[in-house]
């Protein structure tokens, strides 16, 4: 851990950072997730393995779940055994994690104070982290903190994985006329909804291949349906690519 924790600075220039803490821990999978905009939702930066990326964009898109509540409270959350959780605490992601396979999580919140910066998150197979397990997680909390508050590289080779996620908010804002805090619950309702990670649909937003309106619902070309007439609900215009 001490190696992993002095290799902070050049996260940028490594393999995989996610891989090697996971290791360091002892445990099935590691992610962080960073604030880009204070008004929308954490950025995972990195992630190992694809399960963790998995369980990340699901707590994104549905915006509950451990990690949004460590970063709103400010103390870590522990769930060793999701399968003891009230089911009316995370009433949707619960049975979508048990879907993917997540057996617990646990997540610690990167900030100083009221001073939020993100979420650490560390996958368990049933057990609760032993002591050595949460001091380490502890202190890499504390390292990835510092590290954010210097404006450090901690991003990783692949960057961030929500870029079109924030475009795409950005370009529902403009279209709705709505703040964008509003913007992001549009989308994350389409993307349930519809049964698609919340990057795909932001994809075709971007790709204009989906645009929002004030009135019915929002549609896409896999959507099915009777789309005839400019005025359907949710029918993009033929600049959107639809011809």
């Amino acid at each position: 851990m001490a190696d992993v924790l002095r290799s902070l600075r050049v996260f940028d220039e490594r393999g995989d950072p996610g891989a090697d803490c996971a290791r360091v821990l002892g445990v099935p999978g590691v992610a962080v997730s960073l604030l880009v905009k204070a008004d929308q939702g954490p950025e995972s930066v990195w992630c190992f393995p694809e399960l963790t990326g998995r369980f990340e964009d699901l707590q994104f898109t549905l915006g509950e779940g451990p990690g949004p509540d460590a970063l709103r409270d400010g103390v870590p959350v522990l769930e060793p055994d999701l399968r003891l959780v009230r089911p009316e605490r995370w009433p949707v992601l619960l049975p979508a994690a048990r879907e993917l396979g997540v057996l617990g999580v646990n997540c610690f919140p990167l900030g100083i104070g009221a001073a939020r910066v993100g979420v650490l998150t560390v996958l368990c197979d049933g057990k609760p982290l032993s002591d050595q397990q949460y001091i380490d997680a502890t202190a890499l909390a504390a390292a990835l903190t510092s590290a954010a508050l210097r404006g450090d590289p901690v991003a990783g080779p692949g960057g961030l994985r929500r870029a079109a996620v924030h475009q795409a908010t950005g370009m529902i804002s403009v279209q709705l006329d709505v703040p964008v805090a509003q913007a992001m619950l549009r989308l994350r309702a389409h993307a349930f909804a519809s049964g698609r990670p919340l990057g795909e649909v932001a994809a075709d937003v971007v790709a204009r291949r989906i645009r929002f309106h004030h009135e019915g619902e929002d549609r896409d070309d896999d959507a099915g349906g009777d789309m005839s007439g400019p005025d359907a609900p949710g029918e993009t215009s033929p600049e959107d690519g639809r011809g």
